[in-house]
C-alpha cells in the first residue's frame, strides 16, 4: 500500500507545506513505508494528482492536506476507484467536513491517521461532480463566494470582509426563484437558500441538519422560504444552530436519494467550500461509494450501534 499526500498551498491562512513536509517525511520515514509528497500548483491540481494515483491501480491511502476545498478535489479526483481510500490531513480555516466525528484533534496527528480505521460514506453526485458533505446554493453560497470580492479592498480583514459580504447580499437580494422536485413533487417557489447534507457542518459553524448521517443512505434537504428583511436574522440563526423545526412555515426538510434545482439564471452553488455556477443542479445519492480512512476511537454516528 502507498502513501500519497496531496498537500495544497493555498489552503488556510499561509502555506503550511514546509509543516506537512517535515512531519510527513519524519514520521513515515521511520516507519520505512511507501510514501509520496505531491505538491498542487493551481486550482484543479488536486483533483489531477488523486486521479492520476488512483488510475495506478495500486491500493492507496490518499491525505488532503489543506481544506474543505482541498479534500473536496482529492474526494473527485478518486471517486470510482475502490483501490483508493481518503482522509483529511487537516490545514485550512474551517475543516468542516471532519466535524461530523466525535474528535477533530487526532486528525492532526499524522501517527493516529495512519493507524486508521477504514468506513465508507456516502457521495453526493451533482452534475458530474461529487460532494462528500454539503453543498447549498442562495444566500450563504453568495456570501461566501464575495467574502473574496470584499478581501480585495484596502484595510479590509477576513471577518471584515464576511460582515461586508453579508450585508452586501442581505440587503442586494434575500432570495431567488428555485424549481425544486423532489420525492414526487414540484415546489416553484422564491427561496433564500437551499442546502443538500451528507454532512453536519459547512460554513465554519452552521449545522443545519444536526441529525444527518454520512452513510444512511439518505440526503437530508432543508428549504429556506423567501423572508424579510426584519426575518433574516432570527430565521438563519435557527437555520445555522439546526433548529429549523422552529420555523416549519419558512424551513421545510425532506429526505431523499435524489432531486433537481432549477434558477431562472446560472446561480453560484457551494460544494464543500468550491464554488460551481450553473442554473440546473441534478443531485443524487451514490451510497456508500467513498471508502474514508480515520484515526482509531473516534467515532461519527449519532447513536451507538
Amino acid at each position: 500500500m502507498k502513501h500519497i499526500f496531496i498537500l495544497n498551498p493555498a489552503a488556510g491562512k499561509s502555506d503550511q507545506t514546509p509543516r506537512f513536509t517535515q512531519d510527513i517525511e519524519r514520521i513515515c520515514g521511520a516507519r520505512g513505508l511507501d510514501y509520496e509528497i505531491c505538491v498542487s500548483k493551481a486550482p484543479g491540481d488536486c483533483r489531477a494528482l488523486a486521479r492520476r494515483a488512483a488510475e495506478s491501480g495500486q491500493e492507496v491511502r490518499l491525505y488532503a492536506c489543506g481544506g474543505d476545498g482541498t479534500l473536496n478535489e482529492v474526494v473527485c479526483g478518486m471517486a470510482g476507484f475502490e483501490n483508493a481510500a481518503v482522509t483529511h490531513y487537516p490545514g485550512g480555516s474551517g475543516n468542516d467536513s471532519i466535524k461530523v466525528f466525535s474528535d477533530t484533534a487526532p486528525f492532526f496527528d499524522l501517527e493516529r491517521l495512519l493507524d486508521a480505521d477504514e468506513t465508507r460514506f456516502d457521495l453526493i453526485r451533482c452534475n458530474g461532480t461529487y460532494c462528500a458533505n454539503i453543498l447549498s446554493i442562495g444566500l450563504d453560497a453568495k456570501i461566501g463566494t464575495d467574502i473574496a470580492r470584499f478581501k480585495r479592498l484596502p484595510f479590509v480583514s477576513g471577518k471584515g470582509a464576511y460582515i461586508l459580504s453579508i450585508l452586501a447580499n442581505v440587503l442586494s437580494g434575500r432570495s431567488a426563484h428555485y424549481v425544486v422536485e423532489v420525492n414526487g413533487e414540484r415546489i416553484d417557489a422564491e427561496q433564500t437558500l437551499i442546502c443538500v447534507c451528507n454532512g453536519r457542518w459547512y460554513g465554519g459553524g452552521f449545522n443545519p441538519v444536526p441529525e444527518a448521517e454520512p452513510d444512511d443512505g439518505l440526503l437530508d434537504v432543508l428549504l429556506v422560504k423567501k423572508v424579510s428583511l426584519l426575518q433574516v436574522a432570527a430565521v438563519i440563526g435557527k437555520y445555522q444552530k439546526g433548529k429549523y423545526a422552529d420555523y416549519p412555515a419558512l424551513i421545510r426538510h425532506e429526505r431523499c436519494t435524489k432531486l433537481t434545482i432549477r434558477c431562472d439564471t446560472p446561480s453560484v452553488v457551494n460544494i464543500d467550500g468550491e464554488a460551481l455556477h450553473t442554473d440546473f443542479l441534478d443531485i443524487s445519492l451514490k451510497p456508500k461509494a467513498l471508502r474514508f480512512f480515520y484515526p482509531k476511537g473516534l467515532t461519527y454516528r449519532l447513536k451507538a450501534e
